[in-house]
């Protein structure tokens, strides 16, 4: 139970890459406190952040776990979050929120993809940073290469050791803190860069530091805080979580030179100013659970003012009022009751009726931007197991899309499929299994069909008469067709029409059904059954009856000759292709070369980004399906892309055949 002044409190995230040792920290940190009994084990189990038994079976974070514990006189409010990319989604939303970041980094691994995330999203709206290289007491670390990489990827000037380890790998037995008499020679450098810092955070302490090198134990530990508040250093330190070292200095520093919650810390503000020393009440939704035994359960960081048990409070967001109950703290699975709880808090909030992910409760200053999750680059067709469980199966994943939007959720209408994507294999697993056992329903997935388009590289004409007598008024039409290549302006229409009639051979009242003939024609294709595109249809001649001829008549004809003349222009079939940015470690080019190349890939170019090789390069979508897989194999894990929708290009004549013959056999599958 907290027992402090606000100003005494902490909140703050765990990131970083999977693997790095943020859980093994988190449940380091409760048991230094006093908090539990015993240290939390992943191995074991035992852990108080990896809690739930899909993490436990895994070995490794899927949710962010919300803890706290008492520390130095204050109290810690912190989220340790899942480094794999997978769920992403969860991690973002904790550092969205929080006041400080810790980015823990495995000492022998070095960057991964979830240090980069996370850093390029705390650096975007310049959250205040420390830096925790952990893991430093393992064989075959190479601190001094890892540590030269952060400060390479992330700026030496910013990125400064404050401590530094007595040796690496067995010989690990304590560290030194550069500021320290007893400091070793080679802390010299940091040191001057360290004090050259915390000077330059203020101007008085700038002038005095110019005319006596010196300052006091206050003014550095003043300059000091100032500089991680406005992101001008990000100290680093070291440590091992496993064997118990360092891990004090570093909690020390975040007591000590961390932000406290009535601190004006950049946040994801779209509009208006949130005063944090305002006792008016703002608590923002982060995380948001469906809960099978209690229901929904909301997860809020309060920024602002108290949020009380057993009162009412405003959803600004939503525009409605809800009740709060209970009001709890959350440490892992457990939850204790409160009465109140203020600014750098977290809090649970059970079985509000109308509050979801990121609404803002109580008043509303200001609107919180978006978050920019990455696209999901995992893509399956799911579909019910047991006929008649459709409705079942969007019931459980709007569930799912509520509590993580790195879920996307479409119907598509062209291939008449549910296409869900995520972030990776684990995640989808994931849902899979959740969808079993929280909507007890099964599904299957199978790889997405393609949006094909088809379009024509010639042009062609065709005529058709649509005849037929059954007594009484009968049915008459005679449509003339042009087919020819036409390219649209960006953003234009994929189509153009146009009436070349004279005479009146077609009346201008039938000439709408004519358009609208084409219209329809073209949503399905002689190929592949996919629409066509990048066309213009002329209608030049034609026929009719005064007494037999109808606008129905006229489109049945259009139909007919619209599907002459495309077989007279040369049909080809188009697929989509994808633009890639692919991130990964450098050694690992030369595979990822190879396979882009068998996969009829295209590589535009490379460069370094904070210590990792990317990749630009083009891949058809049908190639795509299969690579957050085989990316992930090839990479070990620490490789991963991003993909944007680029342009369609003609798909090669060994493939058309392919593709056509499986589209006709769906088409007959379908009929049957």
């Amino acid at each position: 139970m907290k027992n402090c002044a606000v100003d005494k409190i902490r909140n703050f995230v765990l990131a970083g890459h999977a693997g790095s040792g943020k859980t093994t920290l988190a449940d380091l940190l409760l048991f230094k406190s006093g908090i539990v009994g015993r240290k939390g084990s992943i191995d074991n189990g035992t852990s108080v952040s990896d809690f739930r038994a899909e993490e436990q079976e895994r070995k490794n974070s899927i949710y962010t776990a919300i803890l706290n514990c008492p520390w130095k006189g204050g109290h810690f409010f912190f989220a340790d979050t899942p480094g794999n990319t997978d769920f992403c989604g969860e991690a973002m939303n904790a550092i969205n929120i929080c006041d400080l970041m810790i980015l823990v980094i495995d000492a022998m691994a070095g960057i991964g993809p979830g240090t980069i995330r996370a850093w390029n999203q705390a650096a975007e709206r310049n959250m205040p940073r420390m830096i925790f290289i952990n893991g430093v007491d393992r064989d075959q670390v190479n601190f001094e290469a890892t540590l030269e990489a952060v400060r390479n990827s992330y700026g030496s000037t910013v990125c400064i050791p404050c401590t530094i380890p007595d040796g690496t790998a067995g010989n690990f037995k304590k560290v030194f803190s550069v500021l320290a008499d007893d400091s070793p020679a080679e802390a010299e450098g940091y040191k001057s860069a360290l004090m050259d810092t915390i000077a330059e955070s203020d101007e008085e302490l700038m002038e005095k530091f110019l005319e006596t090198m010196e300052l006091t134990p206050e003014e550095i530990a003043t300059g000091f805080k100032k500089a991680v508040l406005t992101g001008s250093l990000v100290p680093i330190f070291v440590g091992s979580a496993d064997k118990d070292l360092g891990v004090k200095e570093l909690a020390d520093a975040i007591m000590d030179f961390g932000p406290t919650p009535l601190d004006d810390i950049p946040m994801n503000i779209a509009e208006g100013t949130l005063d944090r020393s305002a006792t008016t009440t703002v608590g923002y939704v982060f995380k948001s659970v469906n809960d099978s035994f209690i229901g929904q359960m909301n997860y809020v960081r309060i920024l602002s003012g108290t949020i009380k048990s057993d009162s009412e409070i405003n959803n600004a967001t939503k525009h409605s009022k809800e009740r709060v109950g209970n009001l709890l703290q959350i440490q892992g699975k457990d939850q204790a009751t409160i009465e109140e709880a203020g600014p750098g808090e977290f809090v649970a909030i059970a079985k509000l009726k109308n509050t979801g992910l990121n609404d803002i409760l109580g008043s509303a200053p200001c609107t919180f931007g978006e978050i920019k999750y990455p696209q999901s680059t995992t893509i399956f067709a799911m579909s019910a197991a047991a006929k008649g469980e459709e409705d079942k199966v969007g019931e459980g994943l709007n569930k799912l899309r509520a509590e993580d939007p790195t879920i996307l959720v479409d119907r598509n209408p062209e291939t008449k499929q549910t296409v869900v994507s995520c972030m990776g294999d684990q995640q989808m697993n994931l849902m899979v299994a959740r969808l079993k056992k929280e909507s007890k329903v099964e599904v299957v997935l199978d790889t997405p069909r393609i949006a094909y388009r088809e379009t024509i590289n010639g042009i062609g004409t065709a005529q058709f008469r649509h005849k037929k007598q059954s007594g009484g008024h009968g049915q008459f039409a005679e449509v003339h067709l042009r087919l020819e290549p036409y390219t649209p302006e960006e953003g234009g229409d994929e189509y153009v029409f146009a009436n070349e009639v004279v005479g009146g051979n077609i009346p201008k009242n039938y000439i709408p059904a004519v358009e609208k003939g084409v219209a329809e024609t073209r949503l399905v294709g002689p190929l592949s059954r996919s629409l066509v595109v990048n066309f213009k249809a002329v209608v030049y001649d034609g026929k009719y009856h005064d007494v037999d001829s109808s606008e129905m008549a006229f489109k049945i004809a259009t139909r007919g000759a619209f599907r002459a003349a495309m077989a007279n222009a040369k049909p080809m079939l188009l697929e989509p292709i994808m633009s890639l940015k692919i991130i990964f470690p450098e050694e690992y080019m030369g595979a990822i070369s190879g396979d882009l190349n068998s996969r009829r890939g295209r590589i535009l170019g490379m460069e370094h980004q904070e210590g990792m090789q990317v990749l630009s390069a083009e891949l058809p979508l049908a190639e795509v399906y299969s690579y957050p897989t085989q990316l992930r194999s090839m990479t070990q894990g620490r490789g991963f892309f991003e993909m944007t929708f680029n342009r369609y290009d003609p798909v090669p004549s060994q493939l058309a055949a392919q593709i056509q013959a499986e589209a006709a056999k769906l088409s007959e599958e379908e009929e049957d």
